[in-house]
């Protein structure tokens, strides 16, 4: 069930709300990566370079901005546009919009979504900003304008997904980003999906009255050591309506902890257990970040938290050659009946840093199951309820994030409880912290999680 990354096809809600699927219902699973200055900061070679990177790795989704967060409105792209003339949403200049144009079309034909935030937020609120000069450029009326604009311009566009907010709160600017949202489903013809990415730790079914318009629901974990996503996620699936849930910007690769050098950086580790989290937790996908790579770091544009590499290095980050492990995981088994399912987890969970985090096919409460999958981010306490599986023998994997390599176990007995066996060769050989324990209904002779 290995996802194919060039569908060419508009993206749609399943059948369940829970999960994005394409015009056939396949299933689509949602590997985002933060590019937030694509449109901005790269010209159309450099553009290029980045998206067959993403491509190559297993990317299906790319989150960019067309009006910048980084003196997106007052510094120009390296061809020398800006987006707006006189900085006026009812104005778009025509050279900078061309760009935009051949970047969506560069990642259609590479398969790839393009999530485009129509503007960061801090244009949209009369706030200063400190890092940056963010002007205050948006009222209802030319929000709306604003957003028909992009909706028609893009209408046709197979690979287009829209994302108002921009990093923002919606609270005191609701009526702009109503009316932005209402343009775009106007203009594109609601070919397009829309949604809203919020500020950080924080979930846009906080504030209903947005949340109520968009196809799905967005939250952003954010950038903290070790923030309990899973619980967000929790909150936003059992939301109701029941709309898919995702994690849009969890912690970065590469960033301080606490947004100061002096703790340090994050590595791979941090935003993995994110990811794996999240979507154990019951997102249809995941945002990948690293913190050079979102503002596109290079010479002549002011860095933003000490970033420690250019962009053309950091693309290149272990994190980046991981994500296609989660997709290939998650895609090895049925997906569409997923439901995240903590009932797995016997051994003790209390701590957040180690939070073990279940999920399975099949029905709430019943036994009905054909895999069950549980995520240890160290390896502590290995112990499984199996009981949601009906079948009578059951198959062990060890999956490997790191690598997207699975180690059979062995077939067992389904007795209702799994312990790994502790002699196990292959937990003594194999890296670590983090592990994914797979267990399947013997019956069902499924490949090996992940397809290696």
């Amino acid at each position: 069930m290995k996802q194919s990354g060039f569908t060419q096809d508009y993206l749609k809600i399943s059948k369940n709300n829970r999960f994005l699927v394409t015009s056939d219902e396949k299933p689509f699973f949602w590997m985002g990566d933060t590019g937030w200055e694509l449109f901005h900061k790269l010209n159309l070679e450099e553009s290029q370079h980045y998206l067959r990177n993403r491509a190559g790795k297993g990317f299906t989704a790319i989150q960019a901005v067309i009006l910048a967060e980084c003196d997106g409105l007052t510094k120009p792209t390296p061809d020398g546009f800006l987006p707006l003339i006189d900085n006026d949403p009812e104005k778009p200049n025509e050279k900078y919009f061309a760009h935009v144009d051949k970047v969506i079309a560069v990642g259609a034909s590479y398969g790839l979504y393009m999530a485009v935030l129509p503007t960061w937020g801090s244009h949209a609120e009369n706030k200063p900003n400190s890092r940056f000069e963010n002007k205050h450029i948006f009222t209802p009326k030319n929000a709306y304008k604003y957003g028909k604009y992009l909706g028609n311009r893009y209408k046709d566009k197979w690979n287009v997904v829209w994302i108002v907010g921009g990093d923002r709160s919606p609270e005191g600017n609701e009526d702009i980003w109503k009316e932005m949202i209402r343009g775009l489903r106007e203009g594109c013809e609601n070919k397009q999906l829309v949604s809203y990415h919020i500020n950080g730790r924080r979930s846009i079914t906080e504030v209903p009255e947005i949340a109520d318009l968009l196809d799905f629901y967005m939250m952003q974990s954010g950038h903290g050591v070790a923030v309990p996503n899973f619980k967000m996620i929790e909150t936003d699936y059992n939301h109701k309506p029941v709309k898919p849930v995702i994690d849009g910007e969890p912690v970065y690769e590469i960033i301080p902890f606490a947004l100061n050098p002096i703790n340090g950086y994050t590595s791979d580790y941090e935003p993995r257990r994110a990811m794996y989290w999240s979507v154990f937790a019951g997102g249809f996908g995941v945002t990948y970040g690293n913190n050079s790579v979102w503002q596109m770091n290079k010479d002549g544009y002011p860095p933003v938290l000490s970033p420690k590499s250019t962009w053309e290095e950091a693309i290149d980050d272990p994190g980046s050659f991981q994500v296609r492990h989660l997709a290939d995981l998650m895609l090895s088994r049925p997906f569409l009946t997923r439901i995240p399912d903590n009932s797995i987890i016997k051994s003790d969970n209390y701590a957040e840093g180690d939070y073990k985090v279940a999920t399975r096919d099949g029905t709430p409460g019943k036994n009905d199951a054909t895999y069950i999958m549980a995520y240890f981010p160290i390896v502590r306490g290995l112990q499984m309820n199996t009981s949601a599986i009906g079948g009578k023998r059951i198959i062990a994997w060890f999956f490997d994030p790191r690598t997207g390599v699975a180690y059979k176990m062995g077939e067992f007995e389904n007795t209702g409880t799994f312990t790994p066996p502790r002699d196990s060769h292959i937990r003594k050989t194999m890296g670590g912290p983090d592990w994914v324990i797979v267990l399947d209904d013997a019956s069902k002779n499924y490949p090996a999680p992940g397809g290696k």
